[in-house]
């Protein structure tokens, strides 16, 4: 296949309405989840904590990975929140999809948002399964409707839909640390003139989950072992070598290592540190992530990218207004 159809984007011509559709869902149900207190996420709402960590790009990586931030050898400093995807906070011994969110600071350029393309930030998204849940926006749109509906239209989405449930049901897993836990982008991303989705990849896979475990047992995990020393991953990408069989447009697609191997670009250094106080928790609750705070070396690509853009920025921009909380990206360890 020719270089040239890698990293090419198909956009249908309802994907527009069906994001909107979504935005003004997600709104909706944000608003039933929270009906006290403060307005929180529509998705990775609990946070285990919110941890600080140097990204530090790999020395002498060959010409073809030297892109964007990694275009040489550069420690950043960096925030990253990890969280329970579930929209209801729940006991973390419940079934779930883990997140993990970077944000570097100090990194030079425009960036793609227009409001915020002067902001010193890069943000990558990663999840601990390696295949979003479904095809499209349309598809994704249709399955939030069915889940916020009566029992029979979830029996008949789900009725029809046998790859969702198949992702879901091998997404959904129990955890013993979010620190030792490996996490992928699912969706694809710019990377010089092909695409790539990322990987952080632990270091160390040792601990068990608790034979009863309490409902905070994953950030107490964090705590355990932030307080002995710190925490590695290695931050890999996968280059698109094939756009049939690696899906620019289809992220519940999984692109085969086989293929592509992943390759380390980064490395991860999360210090050792304090992290579970209630100052830093409110500082974690406020940060917004999203793929869009990007270079545009690092542009997010496909339809569910395409509707993180709307959809994160409204809900951020909900929460923040209810909440009475600015908006602002960090440009320091500084609380």
């Amino acid at each position: 296949m020719s270089d040239n159809m890698l990293a090419q984007e198909h956009i249908p011509p309802q994907e527009a309405a069906d994001t909107l559709d979504l935005a003004a869902r997600l709104k909706a149900k944000i608003i039933r989840d929270n009906p006290t207190g403060i307005m929180r996420r529509d998705a990775h709402p609990k946070m285990h904590g919110v941890v600080k960590a140097e990204f530090i790009v790999e020395p002498d990586l060959p010409p073809s990975l030297r892109i964007g931030v990694f275009a040489e050898p550069k420690t950043y400093h960096a925030w990253i929140r990890f969280s329970n995807q579930d929209g209801t906070i729940q006991a973390d011994k419940a079934r779930d999809i883990r997140g993990m969110a970077i944000k570097l600071m100090g990194v030079p350029g425009e960036k793609l948002l227009e409001a915020e393309k002067h902001e010193q930030t890069q943000d990558f998204i990663v999840i601990s399964t390696n295949v979003f849940v479904t095809r499209d926006v349309a598809e994704f749109d249709a399955m939030i409707k069915a889940m916020t509906s009566g029992t029979w239209p979830k029996i008949v989405f789900f009725g029809t839909h046998w790859r969702v449930i198949w992702n879901l049901i091998k997404s959904l897993k129990k955890f013993a640390n979010p620190l030792q836990m490996r996490y992928w982008s699912t969706t694809p991303y710019l990377f010089g003139d092909t695409a790539v989705k990322y990987s952080a990849i632990p270091h160390r896979t040792d601990d068990d989950v608790p034979a009863d475990p309490g409902p905070d047992y994953l950030r107490q995990a964090m705590v355990k072992q932030l307080a002995q020393g710190e925490a590695l991953f290695d931050f890999a990408v996968q280059l698109q070598t094939d756009a049939s069989r690696m899906p620019i447009e289809d992220p519940g697609k999984e692109w085969k290592e086989s293929e592509s191997p992943f390759r380390k670009v980064a490395t991860i250094r999360i210090l050792q540190q304090t992290f579970d106080s209630e100052e830093q928790r409110t500082f974690g609750e406020n940060l917004s992530y999203t793929p869009w705070h990007s270079l545009p070396a690092h542009r997010p690509l496909g339809g569910i990218n395409r509707a993180r853009q709307i959809v994160y920025n409204a809900i951020s921009e909900f929460r923040h207004q209810y909440n009475h909380v600015a908006r602002r990206e960090p440009t320091d360890w500084s609380i």
